[in-house]
């Protein structure tokens, strides 16, 4: 499945318009997995389902005139982890801008804590702003830490997708995790 993946995404580089309708049945249900990770235990009436933020994120990816490039498989999940942060940012901005208020609450980053609550929106933007400044310092760890805390994969499979080994992974998130801690505490 991920040679079919890699040519169906250098078939929409190409210009396939109709490769993107061959993609997204075969990248779906990993995509779904990702976005509903933890969502699936938040209360009832969210305003973001993880379908949603799924068709939202595959329309932004393949979509629109400013397609990016994927050199594989492992590139488009990554860009699938970054447009889930993006949309999920805009929508803790517009309900931040519309509550007015409130003051911060101090979050742990923790390991079983993969996958933000798209209601606790003064987290998320203190995270994006952390993860602004992460990224002007180590884009590769930033990038990290939006595939673990944004798309919910494993310590495996983010290893995978940014082609280093599980350990290497493992010793990455765990820095990452205390740099954003303490990025966090300073913000407070």
């Amino acid at each position: 499945m991920n040679s079919e993946v890699t040519k169906i995404l250098t078939a929409i580089d190409g210009g396939d318009r109709q490769a993107a309708g061959q993609l997204l049945p075969l990248v779906y249900d990993e995509l779904r997995r990702l976005a509903s990770h933890k969502m699936t235990q938040e209360k009832a009436g969210q305003t973001l389902q993880p379908t949603a933020l799924v068709h939202e994120a595959f329309m932004r990816l393949v979509g629109g005139e400013d397609r990016a490039q994927w050199d594989s498989r492992g590139h488009f999940f990554a860009a699938a982890a970054e447009a889930m942060r993006r949309i999920l940012i805009e929508s803790a901005r517009r309900r931040n801008a519309e509550k007015r208020g409130g003051g911060l609450v101090r979050s742990e980053l923790n390991d079983d804590d993969a996958v933000l609550d798209p209601d606790d929106f003064e987290t998320l933007l203190s995270l994006d702003e952390a993860l602004t400044k992460l990224a002007s310092e180590d884009p590769e760890l930033a990038k990290l830490v939006e595939l673990r805390y944004f798309t919910g994969l494993t310590i495996d499979e983010t290893a995978e997708v940014l082609g280093v080994s599980p350990r290497t992974t493992k010793r990455n998130w765990t820095y990452a995790r205390a740099w954003l801690r303490r990025e966090l505490d300073a913000q407070e």
